[in-house]
Order: C-alpha cells, then structure tokens, then sequence
C-alpha cells in the first residue's frame, strides 16, 4: 500500500542507522533528501539506490501537492533530513499535514534524534522537559528568553557554532548566570564533547575555544523554593 515514511538517518556516526530504516530506504520508489548530496554519502555506504528529490524549506511548500499526488498514484516514498528526524527542526511538517489531510497513510520510524541523548547526558532533571528548537533570531526574542526564565522543565535548544556564546550569554543575563546548564557538540562524532556547568562557567568555557560542529543546549527549570508551612495551633476549648 503506497503511504509517506519519515525515516531517520544518523546523526554523525553512519552506523547509528536501524536495520529497518536501510530495508525501508530500499524499499520505497522515490526517497525525498533535505540535501540530496548530504544523504547521498549515507545511500552509498548501505547500497541503497533510489530516485532523490530534493525536498527543502526552501520548496517543501511547492512541492508538496506533487509528492501528494505521487502516492495516492501509487507510489511509496521516504522522506529523510540531512541528520536525525525528519519534521524535527528540519522540513517535514508541512508535508505530514498535506499527507493527513488527503487521508494518507504516514509512518515515522523511531530513530536518531540530537535532543535525546544531550538531555539524557546532561545530567539535569529529564522527566518533564520542553524542546524549543531554534530560538528566534530577532522578532520575539526577548520576550521569549523573558519567558523561559520562568519554565520550571528542563529546556532544550539547538544552535549554530558561531552564536553559541552570544546565546549562553544572553541565557545568563536573563536567566541567572547560575542556572545550570550543558552543552553537547559533535554528538556520536569523533570529538563528541559534553560539557556541563552554571551557564557563566559554560560562556567562559566556549569562548576560550573555537566552536565547530551542530550544538544542543540544556538548561534546567526554574527552580521554586518550597514555602515553608506554617502549622496554626488552635486552643482546644
């Protein structure tokens, strides 16, 4: 039966991919590809050839009704990102709405993804959290980093190398230069690094250092300092 797959693929190292994932990608008729040339290295390696379509944010709104068309035709397809999973920060979104909606069939494979294992080896509290993805570059802001100050879950960003510092330090000023937090570069990669510390420690840490590779920040919750209760003696008559 022709559906949409969303399959994971590695987030660094190539062998982090699910045999199930490699029998899917076989499978299909068409593979969609964030960057055809970036997921081409990955096929290669699994022997893996399929007709590639690019399928970006630059056009996944365009080309959205075609691939529509395409599996209720007949056709199966996988949709995979550049790493991780597809949707997450990533196009995909977009297209399991249109898919839904012409009462398609989407299946998403379970897989890599960069968040888990940063908050996992964090250290901070995991069992509530919030994933923001991407901050906003300038409109909104602010008022969102005003915001967060107040979340009491443990909150995961993800980041480019070249804004790492400027985000820590604006985590600092506006947060408390004391909130705790963790920083994962490179993660299953050659130079995976985790480093922990209170978000002052972490933007001295980075900026004696060039920074390369995709970043995911952990920051803990707000933390609420529990009211003492006052216990009322009452004069028994």
């Amino acid at each position: 039966m022709s559906k949409l797959y969303l399959v994971p693929t590695p987030i660094g190292n190539l062998e982090d991919i699910t045999i199930r994932a490699i029998n899917i990608l076989k499978s299909v008729d068409v593979i969609l590809a964030e960057d055809t040339r970036t997921s081409g290295f990955l096929l290669k390696r699994y022997e893996i050839n399929k007709p590639l379509i690019s399928h970006h944010k630059f056009n996944e709104h365009k080309a959205s009704q075609q691939i529509v068309d395409r599996i209720i035709a007949g056709q199966t397809i996988a949709l995979i990102s550049d790493a991780g999973t597809p949707a997450i920060s990533d196009p995909g979104f977009f297209l399991v709405k249109h898919c839904i909606e012409n009462n398609i069939e989407v299946e998403c494979l379970p897989g890599a993804t960069a968040f888990v294992p940063a908050l996992v080896n964090s250290g901070l509290p995991n069992e509530r959290f919030c994933f923001e993805g991407f901050l906003p570059q300038k409109k909104g802001r602010q008022s969102k980093l005003t915001e967060l100050a107040e979340e009491q879950r443990t909150m995961i960003f993800y980041e480019s190398p070249h804004r790492l510092v400027k985000t820590l330090t604006q985590f600092s000023e506006v947060m408390g230069e004391d909130r705790k937090a963790s920083v994962s570069r490179e993660i299953t990669k050659l130079y995976e690094e985790n480093a922990r510390g209170t978000l002052s420690e972490l933007v001295a840490h980075f900026s004696a250092k060039t920074v390369k590779g995709e970043i995911v920040i952990v920051v803990g919750g707000k933390v609420i300092e529990k009211k003492k209760k006052e216990y009322i003696k009452k004069d028994r008559m």
